[in-house]
């Protein structure tokens, strides 16, 4: 059972990447409009800041919980979300009704950014951290999560 809520987890960031495809392909209002055009521009564009944090959050849990997670691996999942980023704003550069902007990756980059630092932080320096609590460790070094 262990392995099978293993496996569904590497399976959640692969669906929340084709989720962010499939909403990228749709014009901005197909999904949500506000009726306050202000607010739901803000809205829509403050969303840059969490979406691609919350696909770098879905690659780090099953790390975490399969003790895989090392500054590296974190480091390259980051790097990944905030590929993807770029891949989604290239996309929606052809998609009618939509735009692509320098400033919304640089959005989606301080989003995971900021998701990397927390991770970095809160489960290689701080030893009390739910991310610790995933992994089943009690205390630990950064140099022994560290990894290479």
């Amino acid at each position: 059972m262990r392995r099978f809520i293993y496996y569904v987890l590497w399976a959640l960031p692969i669906a929340y990447m084709i989720a962010i495809w499939i909403m990228s392909s749709l014009p901005s209002n197909a999904i949500v409009e506000l009726p306050d055009s202000k607010t739901d521009a803000f809205i829509k564009e403050s969303l840059h800041l969490v979406e691609f944090a919350i696909l770098y959050i879905l690659f780090v849990i099953p790390l975490t919980i399969g003790g895989k997670l090392t500054l590296k691996s974190s480091l390259v999942f980051a790097l990944i979300s905030a590929a993807y980023g770029v891949t989604d704003e290239i996309h929606q550069s052809f998609v009618p009704y939509r735009s692509a902007t320098l400033i919304d990756v640089v959005k989606d980059w301080i989003g995971v950014a900021a998701a990397w630092g927390h991770v970095r932080y809160h489960y290689f320096y701080k030893q009390q951290s739910i991310l610790n609590r995933l992994s089943g460790q009690k205390k630990s070094t950064v140099s022994e999560k560290a990894g290479s």
